[in-house]
């Protein structure tokens, strides 16, 4: 069993391994730079299981900023019907594509 943690970045908590890319609310950190990050919810490394309180002491785990970008655009329709009324509108998000380095007790 591999061990894995669970982070919280933009108001949304992840599941991460070493080694996994993942994309993630848009970060203010320069492409290529590593970052080191406290927000630590829970580590389980085999049997050892540490859950915060709202965050584990003394855990963190680093990541490195690979690119960032936007995601497909979606399209927001709203319609009334029989009511001339229709309206449409659409939004791409902002997203920093990370890679898991590590995950440090």
């Amino acid at each position: 069993m591999s061990a894995y943690a669970v982070i919280q970045s933009g108001g949304k908590q992840h599941r991460v391994t070493v080694g996994e890319y993942l994309k993630v609310e848009l970060l203010k950190a320069e492409t290529g730079a590593s970052i080191t990050d406290s927000e630590v919810l829970m580590v389980v490394d085999g049997d050892n299981i540490q859950i915060g309180a709202p965050t584990v002491a003394g855990a963190s785990v680093t990541y490195e900023i690979l690119s960032h970008g936007r995601h497909d655009k979606i399209r927001i329709v709203k319609h009334r019907r029989r009511k001339h009324y229709h309206k449409e509108q659409g939004h791409r998000q902002w997203f920093t594509e990370i890679k898991i380095t590590a995950i440090t007790l």
